[in-house]
């Protein structure tokens, strides 16, 4: 949301299921890459949707339906056209119904559970869990399009039946209240990733704006903040960088013991802002092993035409190579989309540019093959996801990890006061 995570034979395993379920779809809808002339390869670019799932990582509905229809879904028809509803349609942040996800040809999505840094210290936890209550509603609710997954078999599983795979990510860790059994608890309610921080800090972790503050105190990944990163891995959680500060990314790519995703982040080189990822991190993403999501909000992407994502598409590609990068659109969490990615309905015209090597001004650029762009819509995101799985079941001997955070991370946070000495050994988180 823009305004307001030795290989052995596990691996190969995993990647000859992935490979096996990818290819059934393949194998209906298309020939083999040899069959297809170059000259033409603007008509593969969205066929490829058909043959593997398009997973975008990042979409706020369930913020809109907070927004709009205060959570009460019973009357909400989610299978129309939301442009022609009274109050979803003059909205500039409505993007997503079920015709338009169709018609974009979306295999998969992360739908967000994200509470406002507002919430921190008070009610976040409350709030989060009516969030995931509402998006586990609303794809029950569409039994004939949407169906609820938790795992990557669980993606392929939707996508070999026709319909949108749907998972839940929590965005901002304010949103665990600095308690690692309601991060467990989020896990068992079927969350998938959380992103580290929002816009605000946590007691164990730098949000981005603090790298626009010239002398701010960087605490980075506090020593308990490790506790979040080491449980996320023995869950089995997706960690999400979007949103954190630089430190934080380092850190974090330093101590995970799984890859990571950047759910919805672009370049820093191509348009410096500081929710964007710099080449140093990219170039760690690459030896993690993990992907970034490229985001479409004009005001991250540095502009407002679909050129725009194109080049930080072809930007990060030219440095981490087609193995490392993903779409997360941030639909419905941001208020200005480009042209020709106005909603969700769009992916494939991105895709068709993409095969074609063509910007929409008519200047070119390198196309990308058939691969890469199975890669980009879904296959990447697959292979990261099933990693951090596997890493889950290495971990399976591991108790979890429990301790409290320390009183003193509060108050160097500036939400806690010094207590007294004879105080400081009370604290229970």
């Amino acid at each position: 949301m823009a305004h307001k995570k030795t290989v052995t034979l596990g691996v190969l395993t995993l990647s000859a299921v992935i490979a096996v379920a990818i290819a059934v779809p393949i194998a209906t809808n298309t020939g083999p890459d040899s069959d297809i002339p170059p000259q033409v390869n603007q008509l593969y670019g969205r066929t490829v949707l058909d043959e593997v799932p398009l997973i975008d990582g990042h979409n706020d509905l369930p913020w809109n339906l907070y927004n709009f229809e205060r959570n009460r879904i019973n009357g909400f028809d989610l299978n129309s056209d939301l442009k022609a509803h009274p109050v979803w349609g003059p909205s500039t942040s409505s993007h997503t119904d079920i015709p338009r996800l169709r018609e974009g040809k979306v295999g998969a999505q992360f739908w967000v559970a994200y509470v406002s840094c507002g919430n921190q210290y008070k009610d976040a936890v409350e709030r989060t869990l009516e969030q995931i209550d509402v998006i586990k509603r609303i794809v029950r609710k569409y039994p004939e399009h949407m169906q609820y997954v938790t795992s990557t078999e669980g993606i392929m599983e939707a996508f070999r039946a026709g319909k949108i795979g749907s998972l839940i990510a929590v965005e901002g860790g304010h949103s665990m209240d600095s308690r690692l059994a309601v991060l467990r608890m989020y896990y068992e309610l079927g969350v998938r990733y959380m992103t580290l921080t929002h816009s605000c800090n946590t007691p164990w972790a730098d949000a981005s704006p603090i790298d626009n503050q010239a002398n701010a105190v960087l605490r980075n990944v506090t020593v308990w903040g490790r506790n979040v990163v080491w449980e996320m891995n023995r869950l089995g959680m997706l960690i999400d960088l979007s949103h954190v500060s630089h430190g934080v990314m380092v850190d974090v790519l330093e101590h995970t013991k799984a890859p990571v995703i950047f759910s919805h982040s672009s370049s820093h080189a191509v348009f410096q802002h500081h929710r964007n990822v710099q080449d140093d991190v990219l170039q760690k993403v690459v030896q993690n092993k993990g992907i970034v999501m490229v985001n479409f909000y004009t005001g991250f992407i540095g502009g407002k035409s679909i050129n725009n994502v194109l080049t930080h598409l072809n930007y990060i590609k030219s440095i981490t190579g087609p193995d490392h990068i993903g779409l997360g659109g941030d639909f419905d969490g941001v208020d200005d989309t480009p042209v020709g990615l106005d909603d969700v309905s769009k992916y494939p015209d991105l895709f068709d540019l993409l095969a074609d090597g063509t910007y929409t001004n008519g200047t070119t650029f390198t196309p990308w093959t058939r691969e890469d762009l199975r890669k980009l819509a879904g296959e990447n995101l697959l292979r990261v996801f099933g990693e951090v799985e596997r890493v889950r079941d290495s971990m399976v001997d591991v108790e979890p990890y429990e301790d409290l955070i320390p009183y003193q991370d509060f108050v160097e946070a500036g939400v806690a006061e010094q207590p007294c000495m004879s105080d400081m050994d009370i604290h229970k988180a």
